[in-house]
């Protein structure tokens, strides 16, 4: 069975962009943004409109601003893994990816204003990973543009 080399996700360019570091970096980031949506950042009893208490959990998808920021930036985060070969403007969108994951973390800390009573949860720690990865990224990317800056002087 033959199968050109570009077929498929096994081909060399695929291969070659998950090599790099950056790469896993910003794969990463995007399932911990992507799992923001899911799991819970904090629990506890909010007050209801009724001035009764009810227990829910604080995720990214109980406010609609932090449901759409969180999406956007997942897909954004996607969407760098494959800018690999535009460094410079990879490393600009990774920069603005990370003030992006702050406001998120900001909103995030906003919406707990709104519990009267709780705790964080145990997979509140993902929401910080966001912008860990992609300080990792970037390093790596900075890394990779040096590297490529000494090759062409030695040209």
């Amino acid at each position: 069975m033959n199968v050109p080399a570009e077929a498929g996700i096994f081909n060399l360019k695929f291969i070659n962009m998950i090599q790099r570091i950056q790469s896993i970096w910003l794969m990463m980031a995007a399932a911990a943004c992507f799992l923001t949506l899911k799991l819970p950042f904090y629990n506890g009893n909010a007050v209801q409109d009724d001035q009764t208490k009810l227990f829910e959990p604080l995720t990214a998808m109980s406010n609609i601003w932090l449901m759409i920021l969180t999406f956007l930036l997942g897909t954004g985060i996607v969407i760098l893994i494959f800018l690999f070969k535009d460094r410079k403007l990879q490393i600009k969108l990774t920069f603005l990816a990370i003030v992006l994951s702050i406001v998120n973390i900001v909103l995030f800390f906003e919406q707990i204003k709104k519990f009267v009573e709780g705790s964080f949860d145990i997979t509140s720690p993902i929401v910080f990973t966001v912008p860990i990865f992609l300080i990792l990224a970037v390093r790596g990317m900075y890394k990779d543009e040096k590297l490529i800056k000494s090759l062409n002087r030695l040209r």
